[in-house]
């Protein structure tokens, strides 16, 4: 009779564990939810471009269906959306950031306004690895790097932060090769800084070679030969850019010490990082793995890759494990290497 009775209290408890899991199956975490997507920078630039296709495509690929909502968030190189996402949105998996690559370079110098530990963040992914071009107006008086070593009036270039790839590349060029730039911080985003280039602003900006190539207003600029190439930042010339040369290059020509290599080599990391997306830290890890699972069909869904070929966005994706461990090993390195990080970075 008691072994009936245990029995009978098995099947009972497989029973009501089997309901429950169907009942959490049919109403998972995500229905009826919003998440929020927050963006580093202003509208109608690659990182806002890429966001908005997450938000119609990742969708599809969370159980439960959410809407995903653009959130716009510039300032400071996208240092207010990476404070916001890390300190005051709640670690629930209901908002996501997508912020400058460079970003841990705040924190790496070590500046009062970064309020997170990008070791910690929830890293989701990334679409595709950046490479920088450092673009110039055509009538400006410097025709290639060489003139902008021996210049006594140093160029004056648009930046959005301290973070920005234009403000990184200009002290990098100027630590390694001697090349000076006047950089004007403050601007909300590429799209202003690209207008500031047109109207006689600023004369210069750097920014990533698939944007300069997949959008208005620089096809436009190309009719007309409005802009020339400087130098750009991938250890191989792209094809879009045959005559200019690599930084690696003028490395060699210059003879730059190893030890600004090496600083190189931290500074531009962030071009691996590409147009990261991340999560609150301390989100658990089920919905870590729910957006990450999501983010990597959504970049694998024939209509987003049609979408991104149509509009000359490249992708070749990195996983959030590899966001992560790249972040590790960017942020540990050797005593000489952050002070020189530091003292190129000081503004």
């Amino acid at each position: 009779m008691k072994k009936l009775v245990v029995l009978a209290s098995i099947l009972f408890s497989s029973w009501t564990l089997g309901l429950f899991t169907a009942v959490q199956a049919q109403d998972p975490f995500y229905k009826g939810k919003t998440i929020r997507l927050v963006v580093g920078s202003s509208p109608g630039g690659f990182y806002d471009r890429w966001a908005r296709m997450f938000a119609r495509y990742m969708p599809k690929y969370i159980v439960g269906n959410p809407e995903i909502v653009v959130q716009n968030m510039p300032g400071a190189g996208s240092l207010v959306a990476a404070n916001y996402v890390y300190n005051v949105a709640k670690p629930d998996g209901l908002t996501l950031g997508m912020v400058q690559y460079n970003i841990y370079m705040d924190q790496l110098v070590g500046r009062k306004e970064v309020q997170f530990d990008v070791r910690k963040f929830a890293w989701i992914g990334s679409p595709v690895s950046e490479t920088v071009l450092l673009y110039m107006r055509n009538d400006a008086p410097y025709k290639s790097i060489r003139d902008i070593v021996k210049a006594k009036e140093p160029p004056k270039c648009g930046s959005s932060g301290t973070v920005g790839s234009d403000y990184i590349l200009a002290r990098l060029l100027e630590d390694a090769i001697g090349a000076k730039f006047n950089t004007v911080l403050g601007y909300p985003g590429g799209s202003e800084i690209d207008l500031a280039v047109e109207k006689g602003e600023v004369v210069c900006r750097a920014h990533n070679i698939s944007a300069h190539f997949g959008r208005e207003p620089f096809n436009s600029w190309h009719k007309k030969d409005f802009d020339r190439h400087i130098v750009q930042t991938g250890r191989k010339r792209d094809a879009n850019l045959p005559d200019t040369p690599t930084i690696y290059q003028l490395f060699d020509e210059y003879k730059t010490p190893d030890i600004s290599r090496r600083v190189a080599q931290v500074m531009l990391a962030g071009g691996e990082l590409g147009r990261p997306m991340l999560a609150t830290p301390g989100t658990v890890p089920e919905r870590i793995k729910i957006l990450r699972d999501a983010y990597a069909r959504a970049l694998k869904d024939p209509e987003l890759l049609a979408e991104a070929e149509k509009n000359k966005m490249d992708v070749d994706p990195s996983s959030g494990d590899e966001l992560e461990d790249l972040m590790k090993k960017v942020m540990e390195q050797p005593k000489n290497v952050l002070d020189r990080v530091k003292k190129m970075l000081d503004n």
